[in-house]
């Protein structure tokens, strides 16, 4: 079986659902917070189908459930990260960052931002591996995609909190408009090495298990674990590489309101799942 498969599935699944979570967010933002709450409630099936997926493919080791497996994942993810988004499920702290403050204040009130968003992350990953350990899951390949995104995505906030060239707020819904006061612009931190060396460490591990693997759900399964896991590794490079990458997704994303201003000193910068 090919691995090219599994990751151009991958990258186009990536690519899409990202696009379509944004289109969402800037389309709710024109109706306002009533909008934002009904796009998180109408998106509710979604969850369902990913938890769903998530529990049919525990002991499903096909290649049919491995994919299963993976996008049921994604959506659980992905509803998630719409109610964040969309100032849903975020944090206590909802303004700016005062100017002058000590860096350790920094830290609590940025953390204050996504505290509950970060929980709920935290909780079920957590869940998911508990079912997995208590059930004997087979397929595991769902949690193992959940991990991988919640760590890239831990990762790159702390860069962004650390300092990074490139900050993209292009993308910003008004619901977290506070956010970039966060931010911090730098050359370089001394995360950013760490983080591209881990996560090219966990690509180079996927590829090993995906070299020795036995059966099309395991090919399939690692294959989707490699590409996904590249792309966060690309994802973390495009905070230091001058990539346009909001390119890939602008023209599908609705007009701004015309009252809006797009703020011209952040140009570039971290999208994604």
């Amino acid at each position: 079986m090919s691995f090219w498969t599994p990751a151009l599935f991958a990258l186009f699944i990536w690519w899409f659902s990202t696009g379509a979570i944004l289109w969402v967010v800037k389309s709710a933002d024109r109706g306002g917070l009533a909008a934002r709450k009904r796009a998180v409630l109408f998106a509710l099936p979604f969850l369902g189908l990913g938890v769903w997926g998530y529990w049919a493919s525990l002991h499903d080791t096909s290649g049919f459930g491995a994919y299963l497996g993976f996008v049921s994942a994604l959506a659980i993810w992905g509803w998630v990260e719409l109610a964040f988004l969309t100032g849903i499920i975020t944090g206590p702290n909802a303004h700016p960052l005062p100017k002058f403050v000590a860096e350790w204040e920094r830290f609590i009130r940025a953390w204050g931002t996504l505290a509950y968003h970060e929980m709920l992350l935290v909780a079920t990953l957590i869940i998911m591996f508990l079912i997995d350990w208590n059930l004997g899951a087979a397929n595991q390949f769902a949690t193992w995609t959940f991990a991988v995104l919640f760590f890239a995505r831990i990762s790159a906030k702390l860069n962004l909190f650390f300092g990074v060239p490139k900050i993209n707020i292009d993308f910003l819904p008004e619901a977290l408009s506070h956010l970039p006061s966060h931010f911090r612009h730098r050359a370089m931190n001394w995360l950013f090495p760490v983080s591209v060396s881990a996560l090219t460490f966990a690509t180079a591990c996927w590829l090993e298990r995906l070299y020795v693997a036995d059966g099309p759900g395991a090919i399939v399964g690692f294959s989707l674990l490699t590409a996904i896991t590249a792309l966060a590794l690309l994802e973390h490079w495009m905070m230091v590489l001058p990539i346009p990458d909001e390119k890939l997704w602008r023209w599908m994303l609705p007009a701004p309101k015309p009252t809006q201003k797009t703020p011209q000193h952040h140009q570039g910068g971290h999208h994604g799942l």
